[in-house]
């Protein structure tokens, strides 16, 4: 055992009494992450969303999280538990299964949020990207209990109507596993209202706060910093005029379709 941020690590990494995966006693800890160009590519987008989301001004101390998913691999990297962003080094991201949550490599715990991360990732194979944050407009509103409104095109760029707000987790889901329910709720509260993750790449969680998505680290960064603006923009609309109602139906679809699907046109072709 030794000493590390105040608690005991053995010599697994993990701190005695706080693993929240299970361990497997028929393997060996791995301390090298796997690597190759395409993870080694990956750390690095992962690393640089992190940091983006902080100079985003969208994290308050060491509060949130970024990730990213190699399919081909079935690897999860994310950002390790509790480590100040201005520490945060590429290698310390630590590398996660994503069929079975195991550890794969690296020394440092993954964050508490890794298996709402998970949740998210298996519900939606399409997505390469996570980001969850406390941000202050976008939580005002999960502590309210409220979805954003489309208010305007800012919103509708990114968007596909209003971001919903989930249900409350109930007692026993709380004291269970927490945090896959609480990406089950998230994957829920799509589901019930017929949406898609690339329609609507952001929830809010009741009495928590954030989570975006992408088809890659970047996108789901980018979806993050623009849901904390239209978290804004509506708060402050309602200010303006409390009775303020959503965009008209038609100037949401053709705003959200300009960027988004086959018909797409805002813009450069990718190459």
């Amino acid at each position: 055992m030794r000493r590390v941020d105040g608690g005991e690590v053995g010599d697994d990494g993990w701190q005695a009494g706080r693993r929240p995966f299970p361990a497997d006693p028929g393997r060996r800890p791995m301390t090298m992450p796997p690597a190759g160009p395409v993870l080694d590519e990956l750390r690095l987008a992962v690393w640089e969303a992190n940091q983006a989301i902080v100079r985003a001004g969208l994290v308050t101390l060491s509060f949130g999280n970024a990730s990213g998913m190699d399919p081909a691999s079935g690897v999860l990297l994310i950002k390790p538990s509790g480590v100040p962003y201005g520490d945060l080094r590429p290698e310390d991201l630590v590398a996660v299964g994503l069929d079975d949550g195991r550890i794969l490599g690296g020394d440092l715990r993954p964050s508490s949020d890794t298996p709402t991360h998970l949740a998210l990732y298996r519900a939606w194979p399409e997505i390469r990207g996570v980001v969850h944050t406390h941000s202050t407009e976008a939580v005002a509103w999960a502590q309210a209990g409220r979805s954003i409104p489309a208010f305007g095109t800012t919103h509708a760029d990114h968007f596909h109507g209003a971001v919903p707000v989930t249900r409350a987790l109930t007692e026993a889901e709380v004291a269970g596993a927490y945090e896959t329910e609480t990406g089950a709720v998230i994957v829920e509260t799509l589901a019930r209202l017929g949406l898609s993750a690339a329609e609507m790449p952001a929830v809010l969680v009741v009495s928590h706060g954030p989570f975006t998505w992408g088809p890659d680290p970047r996108s789901a960064t980018e979806n993050a910093i623009a849901l904390e603006a239209v978290a804004a923009m509506a708060r402050r609309t309602l200010v303006v005029d409390p009775a303020a109602g959503p965009m008209p139906d038609h100037l949401l679809e053709r705003h959200f379709r300009r960027k988004h699907g086959p018909s797409a046109y805002y813009g450069q072709p990718r190459r």
